[in-house]
């Protein structure tokens, strides 16, 4: 029987059972959006009932309304002498409460009687000094899009000028540059790669850690940053935990073909407003094995992750946050210890993976008054990867052919001053110190030195990263707004040092229209097993050629045009140029090596930051906002991503796909005999330019019996164009105590056998044909009470 089929047989089960009357809270906080502090006596309204039913804030910027009807409900908030704020279709079911926090944006032209209207931007950056390449991904998104299956780097897939490798991870490619080039941050501060099977130097990996459960409204960045972000090219994801209710207790448990999860929230004690909130996930696959039911054969991949926030507000100490993410992967192929049932040459070989990361932080905001406050965040962290890759002997005695051992641990500190100066001013400085501690291991067989066993990496140490900033935001009209700053990098490896200057300026011309341009320097540095690399001199001595590296840079010039074609159809325009320099390049002239083409952080090769490169595009997008129960976005990217190595030929990059199309859209259903449940719809077609790939050179690899490429040919071949459809059908059951949600993700529908890349094959001296992930279901079932 099929996942379709059991999914249609229990979605005809729940239908068949009669709708009540049902209500639930929607209550959260009013805020001041650039000085963070609450906003007394805003009014709240629903404006999707009828009657309204509104409430206002409390001396904290608290309000809350209670007795509402289930299903959607769009919410107005007003407050003399700021912008009206309106919170379109939110999603309110009867297992769990609505807790939003709210900013408001002040007016420039005060008025005591007339509140200043101005229609919300959907997806605003959170981030107030945010100008462009930057938008909010809301929870609802996450969970909504087809195959994005509760993950944002899966759902960063349908925005302009994102693109993926590999139906089997979610690293994403930006504008053409490589997946390493991502930041991740979690409350305010930089965190390891938070995937699940993720490799040393990588972004991105298979599963992400990051549960649906926990994640708040998050910002993602395609370029131009803010001067607040350091230690990024090419994309950033600023992740937010929610705080957990702090009320009454709520509960969320989730099976699925992914894993087991498990959330609990609510208040420390009655008429305190502190919380917690904790989710924990185990590897459907891991539990199906270790009662001997093995789906995925012998390699399933086991994976389990916790992750929790505490939060403790006080009344004159500040508000003090207790987090944490983790998690920890596996996969285990182990050769049969019978070597009469080998079969083929990998039969012999042991293929053993591990990786987990981890991070904490204490994080502490101290209001001065009602314009300034501190935010100070201390975080550990650390993250490794296990790699073992043995052939076995007829004795069963393992011979190393590849071996890793890395491991990163870092101390953080961050501490950050906003001031509200006045209702045009603010302004933004902080610093953050990184202590990088690291123990690197990795020894393989070289084809090159006649498979003797090289040792590429084995040093261990530490190393400082400091960073500074400042920012300035100037709200010249109510309709023009300047962002500025500066951010400075100097890492201590090695005493290099980056000074960045970043600007942007958005011009709203007209009530439906904006026009928006941004530049930005941004740096960042190699992954620690780059630095520490080891070139093999002979007699057993080796180099370590890459310690001085500069920092890797890029300059970004983006141009915007925004048109609101109704209040909830947008059509968005940018053009972007990003000029790289400083790219760890071979110094050998007639080498194509180049950093920039790994999605990883391990380079054997001796490089030196001679290369240059560049990516330029354009990219359109229309979007139609979820409103009377359905939603579009269809999003096109045209671009060129290239690179000059030492030979000074430019070519292109590994990543340069030439173009992007995503559309994807969805609708829901009222059903029930008080269309109090909810059936939804949705779909994703997603074609874009193949991989890039360098060709074999089929001759010469069979005389030296191993691959052999034309390097002069770096890149130069393309797989066939990219091609998937994916879908994601969903059941929403409310009841008087709890939501049922069964839903169906299925990703590349049609299973297309995208080509990934092409590889010599020694066994049969002839070229072979890698291909991506096929069909891919995930039914999940999940309760909220």
């Amino acid at each position: 029987m099929s996942l379709l089929t059991v999914f249609l047989i229990l979605l005809t089960s729940q239908l068949s059972s009669f709708g009540q009357n049902l209500t639930q809270t929607i209550r959260g906080k009013i805020i001041d959006r650039e000085s963070q502090t609450p906003l007394v006596g805003a009014s709240v309204a629903i404006v999707s009932l009828n009657p309204i039913k509104g409430s206002t804030t409390d001396n904290d910027g608290v309000f809350k309304i209670e007795k509402v009807p289930v299903g959607r409900h769009t919410l107005k908030i007003n407050y003399i002498g700021y912008q009206e704020q309106i919170i379109p279709e939110l999603l309110l079911g009867s297992g769990k409460e609505i807790i939003l926090t709210v900013g408001l944006t002040e007016s420039i032209r005060q008025m005591d009687e007339v509140v200043i209207t101005a229609q919300p931007e959907k997806g605003q950056p959170l981030n107030d000094m945010a100008t462009l390449s930057a938008r909010s991904i809301s929870v609802e998104e996450t969970k909504r899009y087809a195959a994005s299956v509760n993950d944002p780097a899966r759902a960063a897939l349908s925005y302009a000028g994102v693109a993926t490798t590999d139906d089997g991870g979610n690293q994403i490619v930006v504008r053409g540059n490589s997946p390493k080039g991502i930041l991740w941050r979690m409350e305010g501060i930089e965190v390891p790669n938070p995937n699940h099977f993720g490799e040393e130097g990588a972004s991105g990996g298979g599963i992400s850690i990051l549960s649906v459960n926990m994640i708040d409204n998050s910002d993602f960045y395609t370029g131009a940053f803010p001067a607040e972000y350091g230690n990024a090219l090419s994309g950033i994801f600023d992740m937010k935990l929610r705080q957990g209710n702090n009320e009454k207790r709520e509960y969320a448990f989730q099976a699925g073909v992914l894993g087991l999860d498990f959330a609990a929230e609510g208040p420390f004690k009655k008429n305190y407003k502190g919380s917690y909130l904790a989710n924990y996930r185990y590897s459907t696959l891991a539990i199906l094995k270790k009662v001997g039911v093995n789906i995925s054969g012998d390699a399933a991949p086991e994976f389990q992750d916790f992750s929790f926030k505490l939060h403790f507000p006080t009344t004159k100490a500040g508000i003090f946050t207790l987090w944490g993410i983790g998690g920890y992967s596996t996969q285990v192929q182990e050769a049969e210890r019978n070597s009469k049932e080998w079969k083929e040459k990998e039969d012999r070989f042991d293929d053993i993976f591990k990786s987990g990361m981890g991070a904490a932080g204490l994080s502490h905001v101290y209001f001065l008054n009602s314009k300034a406050y501190f935010e100070t965040v201390l975080s550990l962290s650390g993250n490794f990867t296990r790699y073992r890759y043995d052939s076995l002997g007829t004795d069963y005695k393992p011979t190393t052919f590849y071996r890793e051992s890395f491991n990163n641990y870092a101390g953080r500190l961050s501490v950050l001053y906003n001031h509200k100066l006045n209702n045009q001013h603010t302004i933004r400085v902080g610093a953050i110190y990184s202590q990088l501690n690291f123990d690197l291991f990795s020894e393989g067989r070289d084809e090159d030195r006649d498979n003797t066993l090289e040792r590429w990496v084995d040093n261990a140490g530490n190393s400082g990263l400091l960073q500074a900033y400042g920012q300035w935001k100037y709200r010249i009209a109510e309709n023009l707004t300047l962002n500025s700053g500066v951010h400075f990098m100097r890492l201590g490896l090695n005493g290099n040092s980056a000074l960045e200057p970043r600007l942007g300026i958005r011009w709203n011309f007209s009530g439906t229209q904006s026009l928006g341009a941004a530049f930005g320097t941004h740096s960042r540095n190699e992954s620690m097993a780059v630095y520490f690399a080891q070139q093999p001199l002979g007699n057993g001595l080796y180099s370590q050629a890459n310690k001085d590296l500069k920092l890797t840079k890029a300059r970004h010039y983006v141009i915007s045009y925004d048109q609101m074609l109704r209040e909830d159809l947008r059509f968005k325009v940018e053009t972007y140029y990003q000029q790289l320099y400083n790219l760890a390049i071979s110094p050998d002239p007639r080498s194509t090596i180049a950093a920039l083409n790994s999605e990883t952080g391990l380079i054997a090769d001796s490089l030196v930051s001679n290369g240059k490169g560049k990516n330029y595009g354009v990219e359109l997008s229309l979007e139609k906002f979820f409103t009377n129960n359905y939603y579009f976005l269809i999003t096109s990217s045209l671009y060129n991503s290239k690179f000059t190595a030492a030979d000074g030929v430019e070519r292109n990059t590994r990543y340069n796909g030439n173009h992007i199309l995503n559309v994807l859209g969805g609708k829901e259903f009222k059903v029930g005999k008080d269309k109090a449940n909810l059936i939804g719809a949705n779909v994703r077609v997603l074609w874009a330019g193949g991989n890039r790939y360098t060709p074999l050179n089929v001759e010469q690899s069979r005389l030296e019996d191993k691959a052999v490429y034309y390097e002069d040919k770096r890149y130069e071949a393309q797989a066939p164009d990219y091609f998937r459809t994916d879908i994601r059908v969903s059941y929403r059951k409310n009841r008087p105590k709890a939501s049922y949600i069964l839903s169906l993700d299925i990703q590349n529908v049609t299973n297309r056998l995208n080509i990934y890349n092409q590889y010599y094959d020694k066994d049969t001296q002839s070229l072979k044909i890698s291909t991506q992930t096929g069909l891919i279901p995930v039914l999940n079932y999940r309760i909220e009470f």
